[in-house]
């Protein structure tokens, strides 16, 4: 029988690296006596495609209330708005067995717009982690947004983010800045040594090693393939250096990234790729890697607070927020031979030292667990739209 003094409250992940991120904000509501938290695990999660990330989950001990599987067959456009489509039918059944007082949802992805649209019609309340960002070379920006007026409470990474999210009509006094949750998982986790991550994956580090994770740019898609034939070509010139791939997520188009990637791996001895690296090893990686490269959000969120530099190449995250660390490329050779020189010139790694993250500091994880205790659910349905 049900706790009437306990919230259901519905945690939702779709993807292995949002769970990295969220995986302190259970443990801080797991620890909250008039909470019981729920876990519905979906997306590239149930996905053999993309390394079947739910594994990462059980290793971890959570206890998971459902699974809604999306049906993943590949990374078209049809067949993501087929999943979409299924995710609302799963979602919807789900929310009503269950009965949440809150959905938790984070970021952007089209697995989380599946969540949220049952929510809503069931007159759900939907917390949202990670809105008022900029990703203009994204389908991702349109359902950021989307998600966020979806959405009842929020918690934003920095005071810009935090004028956004207000911006777009949402009270003040629902919106709260509480820093990135990236920054939290890595004061949190204890990392592998140099000789326990190379007997796991493998592989021994070589002079220089580089990490190279590069998504679909989903609003610019001839030149997102041409970007990543562009890194191929540039790091094929590189010497005394080890690449380390991961694999790009469900986004339309990545089949050929995935195949570019297969292709040069299995030709250098100096290139290794992984479909999910999991949290603690990609933490553990950017500690003994000399760089990032490619397009993915870590490159802004965490690999700056860890002190490594990031080459951010092309559009796909235009509009966030950059530490010093972070150099923007276009998707070319010289470009890319141009960031190179720069990140690994003697003042630039002197300056590494003194980057200062622009997402805050740790304590984002119980902050939101502190902030959603105080709050009534059964009074934050009804929104003002708030104008400027």
């Amino acid at each position: 029988m049900r706790d009437k003094y306990k919230n259901k409250i519905c945690v939702v992940t779709g993807t292995r690296a949002e769970y990295g991120l969220l995986k302190n904000v259970i443990n801080e509501l797991n620890s909250i006596k008039e909470f019981e938290v729920k876990l519905l695990v979906t997306g590239t999660h149930l996905s053999k495609l993309h390394g079947n990330t739910i594994e990462e989950i059980i290793k971890d001990n959570f206890d998971i209330t459902r699974k809604i599987n999306l049906s993943i067959k590949s990374d078209t456009s049809r067949d993501i708005s087929i999943a979409v489509a299924k995710g609302v039918e799963g979602f919807a059944k789900t929310y009503q067995e269950i009965n949440p007082d809150l959905i938790i949802v984070l970021g952007d992805r089209y697995e989380i717009l599946s969540a949220v649209i049952p929510a809503c019609f069931a007159n759900i309340p939907i917390a949202h982690i990670h809105g008022g960002e900029r990703t203009e070379g994204l389908i991702d920006e349109s359902i950021r947004h989307s998600i966020t007026k979806f959405s009842h409470i929020h918690f934003v990474a920095n005071k810009e983010y935090k004028k956004r999210v207000i911006q777009l009509g949402e009270q003040p006094d629902r919106v709260h800045d509480v820093g990135g949750l990236g920054i939290d998982a890595i004061s949190k986790i204890k990392l592998l040594s140099k000789f326990e991550l190379e007997n796991d994956l493998n592989f021994k580090f070589n002079e220089k090693n580089i990490l190279i994770t590069y998504h679909p740019v989903t609003l610019d898609k001839k030149n997102s393939i041409l970007g990543m034939k562009e890194l191929i070509n540039f790091i094929s010139d590189l010497k005394n250096t080890n690449f380390i791939f991961t694999m790009p997520n469900a986004d339309p188009e990545n089949k050929f990234i995935f195949e570019l990637i297969n292709d040069f791996v299995e030709k250098n001895d100096n290139a290794f790729s992984f479909n999910s690296l999991g949290q603690l090893r990609y933490l553990s990686l950017i500690k003994y890697i000399d760089a990032v490269l490619g397009n993915s959000s870590s490159g802004l969120l965490e690999v700056p607070f860890m002190k490594k530099p990031t080459i951010n190449i092309g559009e796909r995250q235009k509009g966030r927020l950059k530490a010093k660390s972070v150099v923007d490329c276009e998707a070319n050779y010289n470009s890319l031979e141009i960031a190179f020189k720069k990140i690994f010139s003697k003042e630039f790694q002197l300056d590494l030292k003194n980057v200062v993250s622009p997402y805050g500091n740790p304590g984002a994880s119980k902050k939101i667990a502190t902030i959603l205790r105080n709050y009534d659910f059964k009074n934050i349905l009804k929104k003002q739209f708030y104008d400027l």
